[in-house]
């Protein structure tokens, strides 16, 4: 959306104090304004980032952009524009105003959108900013708005209000239809119609599907306690389910790990069940995965791994025990766990798989926040005839006891890699190389590391195997 208009009087002084440095955060009045420089133009723009308010003064500035240091939103540095997710708004401005929202009347032209998460909602104010002047309907069988989802694992007693990112207000202002509590029955692509539980029947000119992950598929699972983290009451439940109770926990995913460190002080005892052998190997690698399973273990939780689920047994139709393919038989309170091509259906969130440039376009499956925003910008785009490729990096981030993680790139199939840091002391930067280039970084305490690597990668510019060896850290912009 457009950012608000804002004025600031600036002495010369305040200018040429970036001069060095390109980007500098001054207090003016009561607002902290980001002095930036390029190209001999100066701008004054927000200092906070708009996804969850980071000092943009400390990010990563490359070009005309600016990275923010702790989740990798990218603004413009001359205009404020939000140039990368996961922020959802552009920044504060006093030189540059953006342009309202607005669409053109009279196209007969419906777009459906089936799912009410971050794609579907990038989906369609990208189609609006773009002048789509035709209707637009967000379907979801959730009963809130949008919402951010992140949060959930994060703060699961959390109050559906506070984390809803767009008020009814401003779809109704920018035209946008919202169904809620409507459920999918089934799609025809020939007829170009989808049919609703409440025996609707929808005609659509192109069609989104952004409906999220599947659940567990195992004998047992309609038992009570058997938990799947969706939605802000969801997460009530769960909060309220595990407390003094025995949780078992599967999968060992950025959510889960959220899930069992929140858990800590709540539940009588926790198990975690990951197919690999340690977590986030995929993605992470051994090292990273280690150190986190060993934060969580001093903490008692238990951890089976390189085990599934293959049974869950129950009394009096509630969740008793869980077996596992090893034979182990744990015993458990609450139970947690964790493509189209046809022509005018377009695909994006946890169900998509799509081509990573970063990765030389390899079909990749990334079911991470910014990627599903990304994802719902370029299907808009492509929608409207405006063949768009979808170059973002992957950017994401994990809390785990008051840490944070945060990761950029793409890095399965590593076959490197160089550590700077101290892991022990939980304070490092994992760079993962494949070919003698770095395609991934994971960091903890290391700000804005993980941001300058994001970067350089998403520039195109090779961070070489001896780049990542060397001592000299100044690539980084590490102050």
């Amino acid at each position: 959306m457009p950012s608000r208009l804002s004025v600031f009087r600036l002495k010369g002084s305040l200018f040429l104090s970036v001069c060095d440095r390109r980007m500098k955060e001054v207090e003016i009045g009561h607002h902290s304004v980001l002095l930036t420089r390029h190209e001999g133009k100066y701008s004054a723009l927000g200092n906070q980032c708009t996804h969850y308010g980071a000092p943009l003064s400390q990010g990563v500035v490359s070009g005309n952009r600016v990275r923010c240091p702790w989740h990798g939103s990218c603004f413009n540095i001359c205009t404020g524009d939000l140039e990368e997710f996961p922020g959802i708004d552009s920044l504060p401005c006093h030189k540059v105003q953006i342009g309202e929202m607005a669409s053109l009347p009279g196209v007969a032209h419906t777009i459906l959108l089936l799912g009410g998460g971050i794609a579907s909602l990038m989906c369609a104010e990208t189609l609006r900013q773009e002048k789509f002047g035709g209707r637009i309907i967000m379907v979801s069988r959730d009963h809130l708005l949008p919402y951010d989802k992140t949060r959930l694992s994060k703060v699961m007693n959390v109050e559906s209000d506070t984390i809803v990112l767009r008020r009814m207000e401003f779809y109704h202002q920018y035209d946008i239809e919202v169904w809620l509590r409507k459920e999918v029955l089934s799609v025809d692509t020939d007829r170009k119609t989808v049919a609703f539980d409440d025996g609707l029947v929808q005609n659509y000119d192109q069609l989104l599907i952004s409906t999220g992950s599947k659940a567990l598929d195992v004998p047992g699972t309609k038992l009570r306690n058997i938990m799947m983290l969706e939605t802000p009451e969801d997460a009530r439940q769960i909060h309220a389910a595990c407390m003094g109770s025995n949780v078992v926990l599967v999968g060992t995913s950025f959510v889960g790990m959220e899930v069992a460190s929140y858990l800590l002080d709540k539940a009588s005892s926790i198990t975690v069940i990951g197919s690999s052998e340690l977590p986030y190997q995929n993605t992470l690698g051994r090292e990273v995965g280690r150190i986190t399973m060993m934060m969580l273990s001093e903490h008692n939780i238990k951890f089976y791994m390189n085990d599934i689920v293959t049974e869950i047994k129950g009394v009096n139709g509630k969740v008793k025990e869980v077996v596992l393919k090893s034979g182990k038989v744990i015993p458990t309170d609450v139970l947690i766990y964790m493509r189209t091509n046809v022509p005018d259906v377009f695909c994006a969130g946890d169900l998509a798989t799509f081509p990573l440039a970063m990765a030389k376009n390899q079909l990749v499956n990334i079911g991470h926040w910014q990627m599903a925003q990304a994802q719902g910008r370029v299907a808009a785009l492509n929608m409207l005839g405006k063949e768009t490729e979808l170059t973002s990096v992957p950017f994401y981030w994990t809390v785990l006891l008051g840490k944070t993680i945060r990761y950029a790139g793409y890095g399965e199939g590593y076959t490197e890699l160089v550590m700077k840091g101290n892991i022990q002391a939980h304070k490092f930067l994992a760079l993962y190389l494949k070919n003698d280039e770095v395609i991934a970084a994971a960091g903890l305490n290391f700000d804005p590391a993980v941001s300058a690597v994001a970067e350089r990668l998403s520039s195109g510019k090779v961070i070489t195997k001896k780049e990542a060896q060397s001592d000299d850290l100044r690539w980084l912009q590490m102050s």
